[in-house]
């Protein structure tokens, strides 16, 4: 770091006050013969200060002391240089002088610039630096004074690589594995800062080239030299800067924690690359063993003793006692021993550069911090003669830097290693060094070409050593670099065969600590996490025996709780057991299990070992690499004997039994920390069966958060057991929910598997992509599907839109442990069905050329992709190819690819057939596939032979190439990343699904059922705006109709028709615009990226439909409301027509009697005015015409409409219907009969054994329909309108629509044509007595006498010639305007509270609705409830939605808002109409009221006999009448709002125009379908859904099913029967036969998928439980056998499995 200097202030200089003061001394000098300026005009330079003598007036010239710089600042400082600034000082100054000293050496520079560079200083020294001023004369000033310390070579470098933050804290494995830009791009190193990460991203990739370190710089890349320019040629390319390899590794391994060192030589071993052995640090001379690091290196070989055995040595390298022989050099020597180790250790066809030399790139740069390190490789022989460079193992060590300056490595080596070879140039005669190691055999190894080589000295040395000829090698002119390294080879042959000196590295460990080297395992947290480790394994003897009795909870118990999971899904084994009993049977024994596992104790080892990973961090951390090595060592020895009694029992084919039983062992005799998390899981699962208050339940709950925060840590978990195949999905759940709350609550993830056939290298292909390491070790594979987290960094984070990447290892397919199990297939559907399910990319690897298997693997790969596809979800996929090397190989297999999307195609077809989907399907159909694209060929592994082979560049390269890919494919996904709920339940929902033979329909998913609410609550929003403006619309269309004819109409047209055709036009365009609007919501909508709205694509295509259905319906509804009004109103315009002219004709009699009586002029008494108006009257009336209205024959009308509408269904139904009068029909209740003796028969059966068969079934559809009808009858007799054929109509659409939705049974065109006569019969009578009532009601005669008394009173006042206007206001306001107000205000308030009904979830889907309705029924608990939801489904529900109305509304305040709302709405209209009116220039009142009645013809319908009425002898002022009908109106607004508080709800309802019940009911009863089986409504949303489903279905017992031989209720629900192989019968199969299976072949357009959990239908089983008595009473039936479990369901328990069933939690 630069340090500053201190500024020197004033109180370090000299002053001066006077010439004469005796204190100083000043240096007096001549002036010059010029005559000097006068005082005024001289300003003296720096240094010098002018005395003028008082008495001979002559000047004089004192110098002074320059002032010194100030304020030194040191700046980039490195290990050899230092560089300073300072300010410039006040005055004139020369130069500067630079000191530099430090204990006695002295460095002194000038300069004439104010910042200096001191260079070949000595690292790591504190400097003292003075800086002073010189100046003209030669003056110096005092130095000004600072210090500062030069970095040593190991800070200078960190500096460099930017690394100094992470040599305290150092480096983490999570950090280093993180995705960032620098991992997914092909940038160069531009600076020395990139070397570091552009090394460990090579090396995590396993690439070969990751030591080839250097930066390219700008002029590299850009430049173009001249053609010709020698000079520049001949000049050194080596710019300064560039560092060496070992430097940058030697950095890294110093800054790294001990799991990155680990993991870094394992990958350097993996590249053959030589690893550190001994790591020095050059500030501190100390060096480090580095045995924690090298821990994890397996290697693998076959030594000559094994060659015909063909048996191999595989082992921890630590543990391994090789011979070691270690190469170091004495001086400096011409010979580059790195590059002759490298030859030494590489076969002819197989050469490597193990160790960095020289002529490497990069090589020749001085080593910084480097020198000291001792690198360790080994030569692994493969067993082959011709290709062993040595026969046995061996180890070699590289000790890079003179031995005289590194002591301590040597004599390490010494007392190491079984021989040492020493390389010279020239030797000390003495040479100490060598003679006082005694271990170690010594080799000398010179160059005899060298200048300095001296024979003599040599030969010296060599007798005091006692070598001889063989141990002395020398490189003459004669033997070339081949010949020497041969000679070399055998000397080291013949070391290795001979030597008794065999070491591990772990045995190294004390000698390391005898000498004063540290060892990277002495830390304490390593050291206790090793105790820990081997407390737990040094117990282990018999693998198979030590889990049994250390990991009870995994074994046989565990397998058959797997067992009965999956028969409770799949019901294979039922046979004639009841289904209901058999599944609680299975519940009973899985109790037991569980119950069987908490009678177990924990074991000490889990004791130990959830004690340990309980420590802190870094010790946890340790203590599982530690259980992971330790296990993996004692599975090794396991199975290396295993083999060996394997291979001598194959030798006699007559041991079948024995060679069965160790394969047995072979399978079981993994033992890795899986397993010890296995059995923690099964802990916890187990202990979740207690009670929740148990204390042992209770001391487990933490472990979940214990193995979340390893997962966090880089650690996998493991999702699928492989042995027992199977999920612990409450343990995976709980820890993944922990997880959950461990990350940001927003954190999402992305997820990546490989999928494909056993030991291909899927893992490896995983380790090498992503530098994680899943276990590919020997006899380790991988067993089930193990997750993994990699972090996201901020700067990838936005392509990807993600912050974690989950990496899914699974099991091989095809696997021969499996393949001989008759579910070997099964079990890898079952793998590949979850891990594509949960992913977002799969990586398919092929490795093989057996057509036939890799058919079974794509078979199993495309079923699990269709399914996919089937249930919502679009998983991308890769293909890769792996051992393909040709350079041309994609161009080359252009037609291997289209054979393989051939056979895609083809395993697209099988699998549709197998999930009995559309069998002409192609993959392309399933999933984007390109056959280009979507395929990638990858090298082989190792490039050459192992156990030597490095791993080949080009498989590195590939594989980096391929990462690069998926994740550019993953930032492209349309679809939002999920989160870790979201993912958990992806793999609850799948898991539970392959259960099932049956996954497409046994597939329910709480984010698909999310996501699908969420559809249907934004479809109904919008299809609630269209209603509700078309429902405004008509109101507004219908105020026009019935102004029709009159003054308030607007409308220039006279003619009805015309008026009704413009209307439908309109109401066309808003249709039509209503629906383009709902079609583009919906394409909004599934533009969106979140809220997985992806996974209801399928449903689009029903919701556009659905849009298209409601349009039609609302416009075949809003045509017949106009078509009906234009024609009642048609018809009452004749009527008024007639009253108008009487009124008009009264009224003139009444003018010529009061002009009459005024002539008398005789003071009439009020009598003698009656007696005359009375006379008139009845004299006038007799006059008049009054013919009497013609009544129209509705019977005539309905039986027209019934004819039409049975006449689409055939002759035969025209001859039915001519059968009977309709005048007869509907006289006597209804009943279903059939014709027959055998039908007759068994119906009379049915009834005698109380079984309810079709015609009961068809009956009870009979009343049910009756019913509505009758309620519709019923609602347009309350309306008292004309009768309209639209009536009847829709009473027939109803009819047709309820038979249509009935699929229990087939409908007969005899039951139909029945069941329309009787329904129309009783409604043409009714509606016959409408048509009279309104004829009788406007009546013109009654109309007439009906306003005599009002004439009787306008009469008298007129003659009394008293003031109406008063009146006259109160009288057209309270006959006019108060009903046309009132009118409105019941007109509107129907959409309005069904909008307000809306905003409560409830009413947001039919889902919500269903869900509300029976936790209602749960909390009310009561049998008349159930029964009547159960028998009278939909009665139930309209009257449950009326209570729920009357409940939102009864208070009173929210109805009165939207009543006062519309009353201030109308009052305002009126106001307007009123002021408006008072502008025209009217002549008379009747036409101001004109001008009011045709302002308000829009909103309000003013009745005509009223204001005809209200129009006779009217004489009022109109300017009076104005100002009072204003008063009377605001009295009104008053008035109607008081009635409006004081009137209840049900009242109110009574009243609307929109009836809001039946609306909601209509809106959210759906299509109305119902379970063909037990009746179940269907909660699909829109109209035109493509399929029928049921969150919930019932026991059949609630819908009257019984058995035909006890007469007992049947428990079976029909979600656990459709996956049974039980059969079932009815109407619609004609009874025959079929199986529940196979359901969809009758009922097509039903899915009944089996329940989201086993808990799912505790309620309806918790309700038949409980009322079973009553429910047998009341179906006259006997109770059901309740099974077992039913009875121990609770309250609780039924509510929750509502919430689940649903999704409403």
């Amino acid at each position: 770091m630069a340090e500053s200097g201190p500024t020197m202030d004033n109180s370090d200089e000299e002053e001066f006050s006077d010439a004469l003061d005796s204190s100083h001394e000043p240096y007096w000098e001549e002036g010059e013969n010029t005559p000097p300026p006068s005082q005024s005009d001289y300003v003296p330079p720096p240094g010098e200060v002018s005395l003028l003598n008082a008495t001979s007036k002559s000047m004089q010239t004192v110098f002074t002391e320059p002032n010194p710089p100030v304020q030194i600042t040191v700046y980039q400082v490195s290990s050899e240089s230092l560089s300073l600034r300072w300010d410039t000082p006040a005055g004139e100054v020369e130069s500067y002088i630079v000191t530099c000293c430090h204990e006695g050496d002295i460095v002194q520079e000038s300069t004439d610039t104010n910042k200096l560079t001191l260079s070949n200083l000595k690292p790591g020294l504190c400097y003292t630096l003075m800086v002073s001023t010189q100046v003209r004369n030669g003056r110096i000033s005092k130095p000004a004074v600072t210090s500062a310390r030069t970095k040593t070579h190991l800070e200078s470098l960190m500096e460099d690589l930017r690394l100094e933050q992470l040599y305290p804290e150092k480096l983490s494995l999570s950090t280093i594995l993180q995705i960032d830009h620098k991992t997914i791009t092909d940038e160069p190193a531009k600076c020395n800062s990139d070397l570091p990460w552009y090394f460990l991203k090579k090396l995590m990739m396993v690439n070969v080239t990751a030591r080839n370190v250097k930066c390219t710089s700008a002029c590299e890349s850009n430049c173009n030299p001249p053609l010709l320019d020698l000079k520049n040629l001949v000049k050194s390319t080596n710019s300064g800067d560039m560092l060496n390899p070992l430097d940058i590794i030697t950095a890294l391994f110093l800054c790294s924690d001990g799991f990155v060192r680990q993991e870094m030589a394992l990958k350097m071993s993996m590249c053959q690359f030589s690893v550190p052995l001994l790591l020095p640090n050059c500030d501190t001379k100390q060096c480090t063993l580095m045995l924690w690091a090298m821990r994890d290196i397996v290697k693998k070989y076959r030594p000559q003793s094994l060659s015909e055995s063909k048996g191999f040595i595989e082992d921890r390298i630590v543990l391994s006692e090789l011979p070691m022989i270690s190469f170091v050099r004495l001086g400096e020597c011409s010979l580059s021993k790195s590059e002759i180790l490298n030859k030494l250790l590489s076969n002819s066809q197989q050469f490597h550069d193990t160790f960095v030399h020289h002529n490497m790139e990069c090589g020749d740069n001085p080593r910084r911090i480097s020198n000291g390190l001792v690198e360790i490789t080994w030569y692994l022989p493969c067993g082959n003669k011709n290709m062993d460079v040595f026969s046995e193992p061996v180890a070699v060590a590289n000790l890079r830097g003179d031995i005289a300056s590194f002591e301590t490595q040597f004599s390490f080596l010494c007392e190491t290693s079984a021989a040492v070879f020493v390389f010279f140039d020239t030797l000390d005669s003495e040479c100490e060094l060598l003679t006082n190691q005694h271990k170690a055999q010594i080799f000398l190894v010179g160059n005899h070409q060298s200048n300095h080589f001296g024979i003599d000295t040599l030969e010296k040395v060599a007798t005091k050593l006692g070598l001889t000829n063989s141990n002395i090698l020398l490189k003459t002119t004669q033997i070339n670099d081949a010949d020497f390294v041969k000679t070399l080879q055998k000397t080291v042959s013949k070391v290795v065969e001979k030597s008794k000196m065999k070491m591990g590295i772990e045995q190294m460990a004390d000698i390391a600590h005898e000498l004063g080297i540290c060892v990277d395992e002495d830390s304490s947290e390593c050291q206790t996490a090793k105790k820990n480790a081997d407390a737990i394994t040094a117990e282990i003897q018999d693998i198979l025996e030590y889990k049994e009795a250390q990991l009870p909870l995994q074994g046989q118990i565990w397998k058959d709780l797997t067992r009965l999971e999956k028969e409770e899904f799949r019901l294979r084994n039922v046979g004639s057991e009841k289904i209901e009993d058999y599944k609680s049977d299975l519940q009973i024994e899985k109790t037991k299990l569980r119950e069987k596992q908490n009678s177990y104790d924990m074991s000490n080892a889990m004791t130990c070992f959830i004690n340990a990973i309980s420590s802190p961090g870094t010790e946890r951390c340790y203590f599982l690499k530690w259980m992971r090595m330790n296990l993996d060592n004692v599975s090794r020895e396991k199975l290396s004997h295993l083999r060996e009694q394997y291979k001598e029992k194959c030798k006699n084919s007559e041991n079948k039994e024995e060679i069965k039983d160790i394969d047995r062992q072979l399978s079981n005799s993994s033992l890795g920390t899986e397993h010890f998390f296995r059995e923690m899981g099964q802990i916890y699962e187990a202990s979740l069966s207690l009670p929740e208050t148990d204390p042992s339940r209770q001391q487990l709950q933490h472990l979940p958060k214990l193995c979340a925060q390893l997962l966090l840590d880089g650690f996998p978990l493991e999702l699928v057991d492989g042995d027992a195949s199977n999920i612990p999905l409450r343990w995976v759940s709980d820890v993944l929910s922990q997880l959950n709350d461990l990350m940001s609550q927003k954190s999402k993830i992305l997820v990546v598997t490989v999928l494909g056939v056993q030991s291909t290298g899927k893992s490896t292909l995983l380790n090498t992509m992503f530098g994680v390491q899943f276990a590919v070790s020997s006899g380790r594979c991988t067993r089930g599907a193990f997750m993994l987290l990699i972090r996201i960094n901020e700067d990838v984070k936005k392509v990807l839109n993600c912050d974690f990447m989950v990496i899914i290892d699974t099991e091989g397919l095809k696997s021969p442990e499996l393949a001989q199990l008759d579910n070997s297939h099964e079990h890898d559907n079952e793998l590949a069905t979850l891990v594509v399910g949960l992913s977002d990319l799969t990586i398919i690897n092929i490795a093989m050329e057996n057509s036939t298997e890799m058919k079974d693997i794509l078979q199993i790969v495309v079923h699990a992709f269709l399914r996919m596809k089937e249930v919502g979800k679009k998983p991308k996929c890769q293909f890769v190819h792996q051992n393909v090397s040709d350079v041309s190989a994609h161009d080359k297999n252009l037609r291997d690819r289209k054979l393989l999307l051939q056979q895609l195609d083809e395993m697209t077809q099988a699998a549709a057939k197998m999930e009995k989907k559309e069998e002409n399907m192609s993959f392309t159909d399933v999933m984007e596939y390109s056959p280009d694209t979507g395929n990638w060929y990858i090298p082989g592994l190792w490039n050459g032979n192992p156990p030597m082979a490095p791993v080949n560049a080009g498989y590195s390269e590939a594989v980096y190439e391929l990462k690069k890919n998926i994740i550019q494919m993953l930032g492209s996904c349309e679809s939002s990343a999920n989160n870790i709920l979201e993912f958990t339940e992806w793999m609850k929902s799948l898991w539970n699904a392959v259960k099932h033979e049956n996954f497409i329909f046994s597939f329910r998913n709480s984010l698909v059922a999310d996501a699908y609410m969420r559809l249907c609550t934004e479809f109904n929003k919008w299809e609630w705006e269209f209603k509700k403006e078309m429902y405004t619309w008509v109101t507004n269309a219908e105020t026009k109709i019935n102004n029709f004819g009159t003054v308030a109409l607007k409308s220039e047209t006279s003619d009805m028709r015309q008026l009704l055709t413009q209307l439908k036009s309109e109401a066309c365009t808003v249709l039509s615009n209503w629906e383009t609007k709902l079609l583009e919501n919906l394409a909004e909508y599934f533009k969106q990226t979140e809220g997985h709205v992806y996974l209801v694509e399928g449903y689009r295509e029903d919701f556009a439909n659905s849009a298209k259905s409601l349009r039609r319906e609302m416009e075949s509804s809003v045509s017949n409301q106009l078509t009906a009004a234009a024609d009642i109103r048609q018809g009452m315009t004749e009527l008024d027509s007639i009253k108008e002219n009487h009124t008009k004709q009264l009224e003139e009699r009444v003018c010529a009697l009061i002009d009459e009586c005024r002539e008398k002029k005789v003071k009439m008494s009020d009598k003698e005015l009656d007696i005359e108006f009375d006379k008139m009257w009845k004299k006038t009336v007799n006059e008049l015409s009054f013919s009497k209205q013609k009544t129209t024959n509705v019977i005539t009308c309905v039986s027209c409409c019934l004819r039409d509408n049975v006449s689409r269904k055939g002759s035969h139904a025209c001859e039915l219907l001519s059968q009977k009068s309709l005048k007869d029909c509907g006289r006597e209740p209804f009943k279903y009969t059939v014709e027959g003796f055998y039908k007759q028969f068994k119906h009379k059966v049915s009834n005698f054994l109380n079984i309810e068969d079709h015609v009961i079934a068809v009956q009870k559809l009979a009343d049910c329909i009756i019913a509505i009808s009758t309620q519709f009858v019923n609602e347009r007799m309350e309306r008292k309108n004309n009768y309209h054929d639209t009536y009847i109509q829709e009473i027939l659409h109803m009819i047709d629509e309820r038979l249509q939705n009935n699929q229990r049974f087939k409908i007969k065109i005899e039951f139909e044509v029945s069941l329309k006569q009787h329904i129309c019969g009783v409604a043409a009578r009714e509606f016959q007595k409408l048509h009279e009532d309104f004829i009788h009601v406007n009546d013109p005669y009654r109309c007439l006498n009906q306003n005599k008394e009002k004439f009787r009173t306008d009469f008298k006042d007129v003659f009394h010639e008293r003031d109406q206007c008063q009146k006259k206001a109160k009288e057209f306001t309270d006959r006019c305007l108060r009903p046309a107000v009132e009118d409105f205000v019941y007109r509107s308030l129907g959409p309005d509270i069904i909008g307000e009904m809306k905003t409560n979830q409830t009413f947001s889907t039919r889902m919500f609705l269903q869900s509300s309705i029976l936790l209602d029924l749960l909390s009310k608990d009561d049998f008349k409830n159930y029964r009547s939801y159960i028998c009278s489904y939909e009665e139930y529900v309209k009257n449950w939605i009326l209570k729920q109305i009357v409940e939102r509304f009864s208070n009173g305040s929210t109805m009165f808002e939207f009543e006062d709302k519309h009353v201030q709405s109308s009052i305002r209209s009126i106001n307007d109409a009123v002021n408006k009116a008072k502008t025209e220039k009217s002549g008379n009142l009747k036409s101001f009221i004109q001008n009011v009645c045709q302002e308000l013809g829009d909103k309000l319908v003013i009745s005509q006999d009223a204001l005809g009425a209200f129009m006779i002898l009217n004489n009022a002022d109109q300017q009076q009448f104005a100002h009072w009908l204003t008063k009377c109106v605001k009295d009104m607004k008053q008035d109607l709002q008081e009635k409006f508080k004081e009137t209840n709800i049900q009242m109110t309802l009574k009243k609307l125009n929109v009836n809001p019940q039946n609306e909601l009911f209509t809106d959210l009863i759906g299509c109305g379908k119902q379970c063909p089986f037990c009746a179940a409504p269907c909660e699909a949303g829109g109209i035109e859904h493509g399929e029928h489903f049921a969150s919930l279905h019932r026991p059949q017992a609630l819908g009257t099913y019984r058995s035909t031989r006890s007469e007992k209720l049947v428990t079976n629900v029909c979600s656990s029967s459709v996956n049974s192989d039980r059969h079932f019968r009815c109407a619609a199969t004609n009874d025959e036969s079929y199986l529940y299976k196979d359901y969809a072949m009758i009922y097509p357009d039903w899915r009944i998928a089996p329940d989201v959990s086993l808990q799912a239908s505790d309620y309806w089983k918790y309700v038949l439980a409980k009322f079973n008595q009553q429910f047998a009473k009341a179906f006259t039936a006997k109770p059901a056998d309740i099974p077992a479990t039913w009875k121990h369901i609770t309250r609780k328990q039924a509510e929750e499995s509502i919430k689940v069933s649903f999704n409403t939690k």
